[in-house]
């Protein structure tokens, strides 16, 4: 069994207000989950589409923080991650966007300025 990295949402929060461009948000959801609220700045890729992009994110500079709606599907796709072996720096935020909005971080909506439909 492959071990993932993972950061909470209080942790994601205050190294993304330090340090905006130092992460690359994604939100594997499927649009209707996205629709009820998404992390700014976040890319919406449901998970099924991961295959098709994962082949760039090797090159990334930026550290790759998935997350889903409570941290199981991302968790998931970290591990996948894993085993594909590629070096790519991938956390997973644990608890999701449920625990991102129980420590009263803001939620936008796809299609608003910084969500990357």
């Amino acid at each position: 069994m492959y071990s993932i990295n993972e950061i909470t949402a209080s942790e994601l929060g205050q190294k993304m207000t330090r340090n905006p461009d130092r992460f690359r948000l994604i939100d594997i959801r499927t649009p209707a989950e996205t629709s009820q609220g998404v992390i700014p700045g976040a890319e919406l890729i449901p998970m099924y589409l991961i295959p098709l992009h994962m082949n760039h994110w090797h090159k990334e500079k930026r550290t790759i923080v998935l997350y889903c709606r409570s941290g199981a599907r991302s968790a998931q796709l970290c591990a996948y991650l894993a085993v594909q072996g590629d070096e790519i720096d991938v956390l997973n935020l644990r608890g999701g966007v449920i625990d991102w909005a129980r420590e009263g971080q803001v939620l936008g909506r796809p299609g608003e300025a910084g969500i990357n439909a």
